[in-house]
């Protein structure tokens, strides 16, 4: 059974147009690495829980930021690279990236080198206009942009 994430993108609409709000995530191998790298938060669930919750849950571990009132807007899953399925879902909202507030989760660092680091995983956030956002994305996470603005009317 492949793994399974849910997360949650967040979109306003300041008077500049359509937004959506990623997520970078922490830690030295994604230090200095930027366009391909950005995230919905998201993370994974176990099998019985529901994804909706899952997202909702997620997005307040990695973010801080408090879960948005539903209902969200499903975005469907798609396959990744890695083979893991994302589900992902949608909400209107606002959040100032200052305010982020990441958990911390412990990586090898160095790979295999026996030692143990603590990084947030996310070290920033940030709000994106569609072009910018696909751009800044896992490629296997682009689909959700193109999703949420066709449900939303817009063009990306």
């Amino acid at each position: 059974m492949p793994v399974r994430s849910a997360g949650l993108l967040l979109f306003r609409r300041p008077a500049s147009g359509l937004e959506f709000l990623l997520a970078h995530p922490g830690g030295p191998f994604w230090a200095r690495r930027d366009a391909g790298s950005w995230s919905v938060p998201k993370g994974e669930f176990e099998p019985g829980e529901e994804a909706e919750a899952a997202a909702l849950r997620e997005v307040t571990e990695e973010t801080g930021f408090p879960a948005p009132a539903e209902p969200l807007l499903d975005l469907g899953e798609a396959v990744q690279p890695s083979r893991k399925v994302v589900r992902v879902f949608a909400a209107e909202g606002d959040a100032d990236p200052a305010l982020l507030r990441s958990n911390l989760v412990e990586i090898a660092w160095p790979p295999r080198s026996g030692r143990r680091l603590a990084v947030p995983e996310i070290d920033r956030v940030a709000w994106f206009v569609p072009d910018e956002a696909r751009s800044r994305i896992l490629p296997g996470q682009a689909t959700f942009i193109d999703r949420l603005a066709g449900a939303l009317g817009d063009t990306v």
